[in-house]
């Protein structure tokens, strides 16, 4: 089927002829997300390329380092990497097969149909992190992964990702061990959400931009101390740990 080129007044878009329409569902939701990180962080990124797979086979294709990703991130997240960014393009599944790949429990598909919106929420906060090598460097691969659960975490809760996220959570803390704190690059899609999630509960939205936009030079523990106004470290993860448990049960 021959590919074809769509445009929204932001993005670009290459997609199989038969998705248009999805492919205009996708730019329309990509500039709203836009819009509203707008007002929430000093600059948005422009002029990126959407490129929508129709299968996660071909989007495999495209990124050799992703069915490592898959493999390195928990079975509960797992679904929910569907898709990866560079510098200019954004690779994700059609909103078809981003569907089929959902599970039947309820926020699954919620979650993934935000898949587009967590790419380019990611894209954002890296281009307003000041502590980011502007250069896609293995010094800067080294400190996307060092700090995952805040970078991935704050993108995915941006995105809308984390309100739909307690099944999800339910079945990690069911299936796995106690997570770190904060979560390691295994439970970063899934539970780095949920920091920023009682970060903005406690502190508000304007304090989770904050962190998203730096890397303290002390590591995760002092950046946490920070943002919660110089709360100590095992205060912040007992408050953190009752948060998790709450949105496992939904109380």
């Amino acid at each position: 089927m021959a590919w074809v080129e769509s445009a929204s007044p932001s993005f670009r878009a290459r997609h199989e002829s038969a998705d248009a329409d999805a492919t205009d569902r996708v730019l329309h939701s990509l500039e709203l997300t836009r819009d509203r990180l707008s007002r929430l962080f000093p600059k948005t990124v422009d002029g990126l390329t959407v490129v929508l797979h129709s299968s996660t086979l071909r989007l495999a294709l495209t990124n050799p380092l992703l069915p490592l990703t898959w493999l390195t991130t928990d079975p509960a997240a797992r679904r929910y990497v569907a898709g990866w960014a560079d510098a200019t393009e954004l690779h994700i599944l059609t909103p078809a097969a981003l569907k089929a790949r959902a599970s039947n429990v309820p926020g699954s598909r919620e979650m993934l149909a935000k898949v587009p919106a967590a790419l380019y929420a990611r894209r954002v906060i890296q281009e307003n992190n000041h502590d980011l090598p502007r250069n896609w460097t293995p010094g800067r691969i080294v400190l996307e992964l060092r700090w995952a659960w805040l970078l991935d975490g704050a993108a995915r809760w941006f995105a809308g990702q984390t309100e739909h996220a307690r099944p999800a959570i339910a079945r990690r803390l069911h299936d796995g061990g106690t997570p770190a704190f904060p979560p390691g690059l295994r439970d970063a899609p899934l539970l780095g959400g949920t920091v920023i999630d009682l970060l903005v509960r406690e502190e508000g939205e304007q304090r989770a931009v904050e962190l998203a936009c730096r890397l303290h030079p002390q590591g995760s523990r002092a950046a946490l101390s920070k943002a919660f106004h110089g709360r100590a470290f095992v205060h912040i993860e007992g408050a953190w740990r009752a948060h998790l448990a709450r949105l496992a049960t939904g109380r």
